[in-house]
């Protein structure tokens, strides 16, 4: 008999705020985290809005500023997210044995020394193309060890292990849009199968830098909506026209339920289920028909032996792009059938823009917020129905309703889908 996993601490850092009282609280009154963008100069870039994190300070967490000053954004992002939920969560109050207690993250890529980079080019540019000889030398005398270390993606779960003494299992993965889910998916199957006790899982990304607009320029996936940056996100609506960039962490303690009964632990929920596919299909678009969002879905709701009509609120990846709400629209009512009506379904990315690797665990907390509350969040800047996207999204205005089962979707570029379903603790 499998062990059950249940959520025993929260904890984020957001645009909408610092912790996840402040966030929830913005979400429920239709707030917007979007704004121009200040990270660095995107004055020239066809996209000049991204929702930042604001007024973040390490020391707010308890740690030493001098001892942070030199890593990167999102593992200190990361690091004020654990601080949350592991305090929440108290897991380390008693005695917890700390090879029981691992780490499981979907972490991005860290601080990229743009500067450096463009003196390495400037420096090695000739009449002939690249003078690769030069490029190097120029590396190896101007560019920070640390810095280059600093980048890697697993650097914020191996800070997380050190922050805490988790000596047990430590992973990351680096699944895009999807990441942070997979790592909540798979760090839950660590402890269904008896591998560790406690697992803090989540996610950490910032791309608001010039590599990561550009590169999503070029995609065409990133809102040129400049004019008006809070209404740039319009998930489901027709005018819809591409993602806006946000960063930010959000963290979760998963415990087996057996183990956070015995020392007295609050609950915030539990991970029913758990679905993981792939579209198989292109690198950057969804299936038109929905197959792997379908069968993730459906997969997640056998995991958790729930049946669709039982799901009171599904959390949609709900990027506003034009081929992703379609498509999910599409297969929230294959799977939903004749239910489909009555299911709300929404988008928090309308508020907070898209954290990439951290927006499905931030995401999670939201469902779990929902859960606790009995309040469903909206999807905001909703104006202009869509013909191809007709189903209940919460328009504009939170709404009380009872919600005992949540379905969480994360759908990444590479044709990664992840569901995963939480529920009210009974």
């Amino acid at each position: 008999m499998r062990k059950r996993v249940v959520i025993t601490g929260i904890g984020c850092i957001n645009p909408m705020g610092n912790d996840v009282e402040t966030v929830w609280n913005g979400l429920k009154e239709s707030q917007s985290g979007v704004g121009y963008t200040t990270v660095f100069d995107a004055s020239g870039f066809p996209t000049t809005i991204s929702a930042e994190i604001k007024d973040f300070e390490i020391a707010d967490f308890g740690e030493t500023e001098q001892d942070w000053k030199h890593r990167a954004r999102h593992t200190q992002f990361a690091a004020g997210a654990a601080r949350q939920a592991v305090d929440a969560s108290g897991c380390l109050d008693g005695n917890l044995d700390p090879t029981r207690f691992g780490v499981y993250l979907g972490s991005g890529e860290g601080n990229q020394d743009f500067l450096s980079f463009a003196k390495m080019v400037s420096a090695a540019l000739t009449e002939d193309g690249l003078d690769t000889a030069k490029f190097i030398k120029t590396g190896l005398d101007s560019l920070n060890p640390m810095a280059e270390l600093e980048q890697e993606p697993n650097m914020p779960a191996g800070y997380m292990a050190s922050m805490f003494n988790a000596q047990g299992p430590n992973f990351n993965c680096l699944t895009a849009c999807a990441a942070s889910s997979q790592a909540i998916g798979e760090a839950t199957e660590i402890i269904r199968r008896g591998d560790a006790d406690v697992m803090l899982s989540g996610g950490t990304h910032s791309m608001i830098h010039p590599f990561g607009v550009t590169g999503f320029n070029l995609l065409t996936a990133l809102s040129t909506s400049n004019d008006e940056p809070q209404k740039a996100s319009r998930p489901f609506d027709r005018l819809r026209d591409g993602f806006v960039l946000g960063e930010g962490a959000a963290m979760v303690v998963l415990e087996e339920l057996e183990h956070a009964k015995q020392r007295g632990a609050s609950i915030y929920g539990e991970v029913l289920g758990y679905g993981t596919t792939a579209d198989a299909y292109r690198i950057t678009d969804i299936h038109p028909e929905g197959r792997g969002a379908i069968a993730c879905m459906n997969m997640a709701l056998k995991d958790a032996k729930v049946a669709p009509e039982q799901v009171n609120y599904v959390n949609a990846h709900g990027t506003s792009t034009t081929v992703n709400d379609k498509v999910e629209s599409l297969a929230c009512r294959q799977v939903f059938g004749e239910n489909a009506d009555n299911v709300p379904v929404s988008s928090t990315k309308s508020m907070m823009g898209h954290l990439i690797a951290a927006a499905g665990v931030t995401e999670l907390i939201v469902c779990l917020m929902a859960i606790r509350d009995g309040v469903l969040p909206p999807t905001i800047n909703y104006e202009n129905p869509d013909p191809l996207c007709d189903l209940d999204y919460v328009p504009n205005a939170a709404r009380e309703a009872t919600c005992n089962i949540a379905l969480n979707n994360s759908f990444g570029f590479g044709g990664q889908n992840i569901t995963l379903v939480v529920g009210r603790m009974k």
